[in-house]
């Protein structure tokens, strides 16, 4: 799992990032707060054509903190702090002068250890999770580049469980 992991994100950065000539506004880095990094993350966000809009792809790396019940540790409850990597293809549908655009997305979110975003179950065992994830999110950026930000909606899918999410994240486009 880990390999797959480190696999995927080298792929996807190395795509994101080979683009011999970016236009303006083609890259984003930018902080999310919810989203498919479940609590925190910072990403990297770039589209697959000279354009603004259009098929793209999002890697990022982020944490969460989680309460376990450790039955092997006199029955406490424990505090963790578990990291998540988030990975996404999107689409960005817009005008082409327009600051205003929206972005469907759909891909997964790995984590470092196990957990349950649902709160079903109090994971305490060794091993990783993979969720389901998709993005639904208005975003304002400049067509050359600059500050930008996204808000919207986000579910996290997994265990045959949808769990309603939101994320906002703050940026530069470049």
């Amino acid at each position: 799992m880990k390999y797959l992991l480190l696999l995927a994100f080298v792929l996807m950065g190395t795509t994101l990032m080979a683009q011999q000539k970016t236009a303006p506004g083609q890259m984003s880095f930018y902080a999310e707060l919810g989203g498919p990094g479940i609590l925190f993350s910072a990403n990297i966000d770039g589209r697959f054509s000279k354009s603004v809009l259009g098929f793209g792809g999002r890697v990022g790396i982020g944490f969460v903190t989680t309460d376990t019940y450790d039955a092997n540790n006199n029955n406490n409850w424990e505090t963790r702090s578990v990291a998540t990597f988030p990975i996404q293809l999107n689409y960005i549908f817009g005008k082409p002068n327009s600051v205003h655009t929206f972005e469907v997305g759909a891909g997964a979110t790995f984590t470092s250890k196990k957990i349950d975003p649902f709160g079903f179950n109090d994971y305490n065992e060794p091993g990783q999770s993979v969720f389901g994830t998709a993005s639904f999110m208005y975003r304002r950026q400049p067509k050359d580049g600059g500050f930008s930000w996204r808000i919207g909606f986000t579910p996290i899918i997994g265990g045959g469980f949808i769990q309603p999410s939101g994320g906002v994240s703050v940026g530069y486009n470049f």
